[in-house]
Order: C-alpha cells, then sequence, then structure tokens
C-alpha cells in the first residue's frame, strides 16, 4: 500500500505538467481594430469611407465620415484596410488579415439601388479575401447604408458566401461599420 502511494504522488504530477503543457501551440490573439477604412477610386473621384474608434469599448461614439457621393454607373476600384491606431506606430492589421486570407473574409452589404460589389482578390484556395473589390454605383438619387464587415474563421464554403453573402458565413465579428452613402 505504502508502494501504492509512492507510486501515485510520482505518476501524478508528471501527468499534469506534461498534460497542461502545450508549449508548441502558436498564440493567435485578436487583434484590436480601431479604424476601418474604405477607398473608392473611379470616375476622376476617390472617396474615403472612414471610421475612427480611437477609444475602443470606450464611451465615445466612432466618428465616421464619408468624403463624397457615387456617381451612377461609374466602376469604382475598391480596397478597405483595418487599423489600430492606439499602437505607436500605428499597427495595418491589413496585413494579418491577407496573410490569413483563408481565415477572413471582407463582406460588403448594400441595397442594389446604391450598387454592386464583386471581390477582386483571392486566397490560397481561390476563394475571396474581400480587401480588393470594384463596385458599380447604382441609381441616380438612391441612398442607404454600406456595411463593411470582416469576419474571421468563418464556413468560405458556405452557400453564397464566396459571392458576398454573410448570411451563411458564420466565424466571429472582428469589425462591422455602417457608412451613409448617396448616388448622384
Amino acid at each position: 500500500m505504502k508502494n501504492l502511494k509512492l507510486i501515485a504522488l510520482l505518476v501524478i504530477p508528471v501527468l499534469f505538467s506534461t498534460s497542461c503543457s502545450n508549449d508548441d501551440a502558436p498564440v493567435n490573439e485578436e487583434e484590436v481594430i480601431t479604424t476601418v477604412r474604405t477607398t473608392l477610386t473611379g470616375g476622376g473621384q476617390i472617396i474615403t469611407l472612414t471610421s475612427r474608434d480611437l477609444d475602443g469599448d470606450g464611451p465615445n461614439a466612432p466618428v465616421v465620415t464619408v468624403s463624397g457621393n457615387l456617381v451612377t454607373g461609374v466602376t469604382y476600384v475598391g480596397s478597405t484596410e483595418f487599423l489600430n491606431e492606439l499602437e505607436d506606430p500605428t499597427e495595418d492589421i491589413t496585413v494579418e488579415v491577407e496573410e490569413e486570407g483563408t481565415e477572413h473574409q471582407v463582406f460588403y452589404q448594400l441595397a442594389p439601388s446604391i450598387g454592386t460589389i464583386t471581390y477582386t482578390d483571392t486566397d490560397a484556395n481561390g476563394r475571396p479575401i474581400g480587401l480588393n473589390f470594384t463596385l458599380v454605383a447604382g441609381t441616380s438619387g438612391s441612398t442607404g447604408t454600406l456595411t463593411v464587415t470582416l469576419r474571421h474563421d468563418l464556413n468560405k464554403s458556405g452557400a453564397g458566401v464566396a459571392g458576398g453573402d454573410i448570411t451563411n458565413a458564420g466565424g466571429s465579428t472582428d469589425a462591422a461599420v455602417s457608412f451613409s452613402v448617396a448616388v448622384n
């Protein structure tokens, strides 16, 4: 009986130390995104849509700006970047999103009267990332919202996801911002 207790005292700590240690597992901390900036270039204009939330979950609402209106029928080349401006220098989260493209996708939700979005970049599996896209502006006189959402650990093979439908994407939302837009 004494030997059994001694063996238990020696074996149990070894089991705990080996089962709880996982130094080889990569640590992927969730990124802090303070700024989402979408830039649209076309028809001789550059339109910048920016949401900055420099106090994170603090009491102040994000500062959202849109530098101009879309022009009906114009095809805009678009790009979206994600930044952490709490770091010095500013951390460009866009680089991580692109490097981990198979795990991320940017979704653009807008009414068809505002325009249509087509992805122009892909991950290693040929599925969209959404950092780069084209937007064809819709009907003159239309107003509405363009919502930009970054999803992580999503199901990129879900129905409609490759076409930009967020409904079946799942995953977690890293950032979501809405911009008021108008078409002239």
